[in-house]
């Protein structure tokens, strides 16, 4: 009796420890990178694409990529080809949240990275990669006053006015404008900041035609936040002879001398340090992973700009940055109503 005794408490502290961290053995011979857009942005979603063709030349994974291409009824049968192929997916879940909690928990033994938003599972095992966009939007709006304000840059006009152009009104997005009116205020309180919404993050004819509406106001600078819509903001800067601000890659060089700065959300740094973690066994299940400037995954980047800007602008806002990073500098988060 003693003996049956002792192995039924053996047996319940096994399965008490079980059902604190389940024991599973994660293959990551193979991963999914599964997106609620479409790659060819030159922008967020290409971002993660760069991250996955490291895993892929560097680790020798095999890797897929699943574009939603926008369309919602692909988001369920997405997730379930990309459970059936890995156990490492890494997504961008905008407008498909629930059902990617749904699945996390109906697979415990998957690893689930959620990019760029914050997603919870009743069995709080995927990991969120959440990005503090809003102290490298602060940085992009110091670039943009400097720039409306300076007497060394060709063709800015008197007029305090800076401009920029969202895909949609989402809480990510808000995040950037309202960090980035904040950084021009930093620089001169009087500087005021028109947006424009494209309810569309596609057609970069809409995202040009903003643009232009917003330097025809007297705007000499526009950062775009609209994916691959964004790209029209940044070709009318370059018909207009003004400027722009690029987003999530360094898009200086695709208008030459008229992107003056690019906005980076590096996804692709970020799923390598998450692969990496779940690789070497520190990461833990559940975790939010906040990444601002410190991370070096978000930044104000001016290579390959053409030199466009005085080495004073440049300079000015190394010293925000390092502000930032060391805390004497707090910025202020975006709270959406």
């Amino acid at each position: 009796m003693k003996k049956v005794a002792l192995l039924v408490i053996l047996l319940t502290l096994v399965l008490s420890f079980a059902a604190l961290k389940p024991v599973t053995a994660i293959n990551l011979d193979k991963a999914v990178y599964l997106i609620n857009g479409s790659l060819g942005d030159n922008s967020f979603y290409d971002s993660g694409q760069a991250g996955m063709d490291i895993l892929k030349n560097e680790y020798g994974m095999d890797t897929r990529t699943i574009e939603c291409g926008f369309d919602a009824g692909q988001y369920e049968p997405s997730l379930e080809a990309a459970v059936h192929f890995a156990d490492l997916i890494f997504v961008i879940s905008y407008g498909f949240e629930d059902i990617l909690a749904e699945y996390a928990d109906e697979y415990p033994e998957k690893v689930f990275v959620n990019l760029d938003t914050v997603v919870e599972n009743e069995a709080k095992t995927i990991i969120n990669v959440d990005y503090i966009e809003e102290e490298s939007a602060f940085l992009a709006g110091i670039v943009a006053a400097l720039v409306t304000t300076s007497d060394e840059i060709p063709n800015v006009n008197p007029e305090k006015l800076i401009g920029a152009v969202g895909g949609d009104t989402d809480p990510v997005v808000d995040s950037f404008i309202f960090a980035y009116a904040n950084g021009a205020k930093y620089i001169d309180p009087e500087i005021k900041n028109e947006t424009k919404y494209l309810g569309d993050w596609v057609d970069s004819a809409k995202g040009k035609q903003a643009a232009l509406q917003l330097y025809d106001l007297g705007a000499d600078v526009v950062f775009q936040v609209a994916a691959a819509a964004g790209m029209g903001v940044l070709q009318a800067s370059g018909e207009r002879n003004l400027y722009s601000i690029g987003v999530d890659t360094n898009q200086n060089s695709l208008v030459p001398g008229h992107v003056v700065a690019s906005d980076i959300k590096d996804i692709g740094m970020s799923i390598l340090n998450v692969y990496k973690s779940i690789a070497d066994g520190s990461y833990t299940p559940g975790e939010t992973l906040n990444y601002g400037l410190e991370s070096k995954a978000v930044d104000v980047v001016f290579e390959e700009n053409n030199d466009v800007l005085p080495q004073s602008i440049i300079d000015k806002v190394s010293e925000v940055r390092d502000l930032i990073i060391s805390g004497e500098l707090e910025v202020e988060r975006y709270v959406a109503e």
